[in-house]
């Protein structure tokens, strides 16, 4: 066996599985006000930016693909999330911003009400305090239609609600936008891992936890159950989240499904790398781009990821 390992041209050659600058997506925060640039503590080297400076370093990034987020001011949240669904919102305007750069890059938005919500639900709460689940994914149709109309390439619902693919792309295609994708966060897990993103996004729940909507971590089938229904209502790409701690999931989906897969690479599995390459504990890029490589073996064909921009140095 150790003939075709002896150097490093025959181990390239017999390489299964590859990582290339088009497999990645960069996720954006961006904020309101101009002149924005504030760094993330939790998440080092990720920063919260404003509309306009995102416009000026638009030509900077390296990665073909972005998924924004928006992340309002607090005065702009409500019982409703009703910012979400603003033509001039933060996302519309930036897509416009970076489709007026690049455009040719792949535009891709997250469609969820918990950054907009003044109570950080996910969407539309009863008097009881439980997510409303068919007034919220009424919102996420309009949410997602406003991002389309924006220059979006695909919208990313990732409320976890019930049928909420079915709802965007049934808003979508009522629009005339039938044209926009949608890639599903089919199997998303109630995650210990989302930690550093709430600081960054601002988006962590008032009260309790969303473990009523997003998927045990104990529980394989029923991931898959909620990718296969999520295929049926019309998602174009699938979505495992997080990605390191469920490579099952991800290989069960690739096996299950003949749909385009991602995986999200989550900010605390981000800032473990960071945070142990400080501490001098690992090689920083030698084991990114192991975890990455080993995301790509599991079956995705793409990885949302914080250190998309650092790898396309890395390999280009």
């Amino acid at each position: 066996m150790r003939r075709a390992r002896r150097t490093d041209g025959l181990r390239r050659l017999a390489s299964e599985t590859t990582l290339d600058k088009h497999d990645l997506i960069l996720p954006l925060f961006v904020v309101s006000g101009t002149n924005q640039s504030v760094p993330v503590d939790s998440m080092p080297g990720v920063v919260r930016q404003s509309v306009d400076v995102l416009a000026r370093r638009t030509a900077e990034i390296r990665s073909s693909a972005v998924l924004i987020f928006g992340v309002p001011d607090d005065c702009e949240k409500d019982d409703t999330g009703s910012a979400a669904v603003r033509d001039d919102g933060l996302v519309p305007q930036a897509i416009r911003a970076l489709k007026a750069e690049r455009p040719d890059m792949v535009v891709i938005t997250d469609v969820c009400l918990c950054g907009y919500t003044s109570h950080g639900h996910c969407g539309v709460l009863t008097e009881s305090g439980e997510v409303h689940n068919d007034r919220s994914i009424a919102l996420l149709g309009k949410m997602a239609a406003a991002h389309a109309a924006a220059g979006a390439d695909m919208a990313a619902p990732s409320a976890m609600m019930d049928g909420q693919v079915r709802a965007i792309r049934e808003a979508l295609d009522a629009a005339g936008l039938g044209h926009t994708c949608i890639m599903s966060y089919a199997s998303k897990f109630a995650s210990a891992f989302y930690g550093p993103f709430r600081d960054a996004a601002r988006s962590a729940p008032g009260f309790g936890d969303r473990r009523g909507y997003q998927l045990s971590p104990a529980n394989r089938r029923e991931a898959l159950r909620e990718a296969m229904l999520d295929e049926a209502e019309g998602a174009d790409w699938l979505m495992v989240k997080p990605a390191m701690p469920y490579l099952d999931i991800v290989s069960d989906l690739r096996a299950g499904s003949r749909l385009p897969l991602a995986a999200y690479h989550v900010s605390g599995e981000y800032a473990m790398l960071k945070l142990a390459a400080k501490a001098g504990v690992i090689f920083e890029r030698e084991a990114v781009l192991e975890a990455m490589t080993c995301i790509r073996r599991a079956g995705a064909d793409a990885i949302i990821t914080y250190y998309a921009e650092e790898i396309c140095r890395w390999i280009d």
